[in-house]
């Protein structure tokens, strides 16, 4: 008996047996008539084939694991041996080959296979294992590490039997899904769950859109699919969050929608071809919503725009609002640059933005995103720096900041690019609205309420008419020394 079945066994004999009452029939009925699928064997008995085990190796430069000695006095006897022993110290360790499992699954009959990048990165060999035994070679087509996908080819001796993708976005949470794969390098398993959440933000790239259910998933699963109940892929399985290593129900997959055009790249092109538009962006907070006059706070800001991007030759400006792109909505600021990306390179796409609280439509052409340009990103909270020594100027203050006329002088102080105008932000009291809204010593007020000012007399004059027009908030056109934006909205004091 096995260590694991002892302990299972010891839990079992000292469990207590709990029975659940059944529904009464009623209400209720069909939720005790459908607890979940009666069996999954047919289903996964056809597609087991079709998902295979990614072993991957890697030759890096050894390091001496025992550690040299302090030697003997010269004059012992034993100080030949240790010569002789360890003088090794222009000697190079020998390289040696680390590898590594991970799934994957075919998606064309002459031998293309998907699966995440994090399982081939750096690998000097990579090796596709199928179901029946079978082992071949596999060349590296493609990766793209934002979304982590990867795809290979291989060349089989006889037509492989492909999986077919389906929409994700038509699945609900609660369905029914199955994934297969190879954890922990056991082979085909098959585990079963449901779709717990859409959605999901990892943080772990700008285009994080990730499908979370609960279908076993552990380490080896990366890069297997995730199956909805008539046998098509909807997503890849690429995460988990556990403390132990092991899973204990959080799993992700990366989404079809997103998935199926980025392998359609990397298949035809070797590369990933995104859209770009040239904005910088950042959320839009309640306090931010309320001072644009819009209802809810949804959408994506636009901090600034690249010269000569598609966005600034469209007409699209710093403080618009984005809330709609060729057709799809934009609820929150991650959602502009995942549908920026999807979209084709070169099309002409309306753009509804909010503007002096009014919808602006503006045609936007697609360009294609570089890795060297800056696409649709958040905009960074600085960490305050200390401000530098300044000579006392005419102060102002307001809303918890001490406010400058722009000077020649103050520039030099300051660092200040030479075409920023607007008021100096000269200092900011501990524990004002100021402070808790990351505005530092040195920024620069370009606009109040979206209109511009040049003297602490005009910030004065706009929160005053923004009171009486029964504004409750202000928003701040802030740039930065070196001329990037940002919008900070500070609650008003009657």
């Amino acid at each position: 008996m096995t260590a694991i079945s002892r302990h299972v066994r010891a839990a079992l004999a000292g469990a207590a047996l709990v029975v659940l009452p059944l529904a009464p029939i009623g209400v209720g009925a069909a939720v005790a008539q459908e607890v979940g699928p009666r069996s999954v064997a047919d289903l996964a008995e056809g597609l087991l084939g079709s998902v295979v085990n990614i072993s991957t190796s890697q030759r890096v430069d050894a390091e001496r694991s025992v550690p040299m000695p302090d030697t003997p006095d010269e004059d012992t006897p034993f100080q030949e041996f240790f010569d002789e022993f360890f003088d090794q110290d222009d000697a190079v360790p020998d390289p040696r080959r680390v590898q590594s499992l991970g799934s994957g699954f075919v998606i064309s009959a002459d031998g293309v296979v998907v699966t995440n990048n994090h399982v081939v990165k750096d690998a000097d060999e990579v090796v596709v294992n199928f179901a029946d035994g079978s082992k071949l070679e596999a060349k590296i087509l493609g990766v793209d590490p934002k979304t982590d996908l990867a795809v290979l080819k291989v060349d089989p001796p006889k037509p492989l039997k492909p999986l077919e993708f389906a929409a994700s976005e038509d699945l609900r949470v609660g369905d029914w899904v199955m994934a297969i794969g190879n954890p922990f390098g056991l082979g085909g398993t098959v585990t079963v769950g449901i779709i717990s959440a859409r959605n999901r933000n990892l943080q772990s790239g700008p285009y994080d859109d990730f499908i979370q259910t609960d279908a076993a998933i552990n380490r080896g699963n990366s890069g297997g699919p995730l199956f909805d109940m008539n046998g098509h892929v909807i997503g890849i399985n690429t995460a988990i969050i556990s403390p132990s290593g092991g899973s204990i129900g959080i799993g992700f997959a990366i989404p079809s929608e997103i998935a199926v055009s980025v392998i359609t790249q990397l298949q035809q092109y070797g590369e990933t071809r995104r859209g770009w538009m040239g904005v910088r962006i950042q959320s839009v907070s309640d306090e931010i919503a309320e001072s644009l006059g819009m209802a809810a706070p949804k959408g994506a800001l636009i901090a600034g725009v690249t010269a000569e991007g598609p966005a600034e030759k469209a007409g699209i400006q710093a403080g618009d609002v984005v809330t709609r792109f060729d057709g799809r909505d934009v609820n929150e600021m991650r959602d502009l640059p995942r549908i920026v990306a999807e979209t084709t390179i070169g099309k002409t796409v309306p753009v509804t933005v909010m503007r002096d609280g009014n919808e602006v439509e503006i045609a936007v052409e697609i360009g294609q995103l570089e890795e060297s340009e800056a696409r649709a990103t958040p905009v960074e909270e600085a960490t305050p720096e200390p401000a530098p020594a300044t000579p006392a100027p005419e102060k102002t203050s307001v809303l918890g900041m001490i406010l400058s006329p722009l000077t020649d002088e103050q520039r030099q102080v300051f660092e200040i690019a030479d075409d920023i105008d607007g008021v100096l932000v000269l200092e900011v009291e501990d524990d004002s609205r100021a402070a808790e809204k990351r505005v530092t010593a040195g920024d620069v007020i370009l606009e109040v309420g979206q209109r511009q000012v040049s003297a602490p007399e005009d910030v004065l004059e706009r929160l005053d008419k923004l009171r009486e027009d029964g504004r409750n908030t202000a928003i701040l056109t802030l740039s930065n020394k070196a001329g990037q934006l940002r919008f900070t909205a500070l609650r008003l004091d009657k």
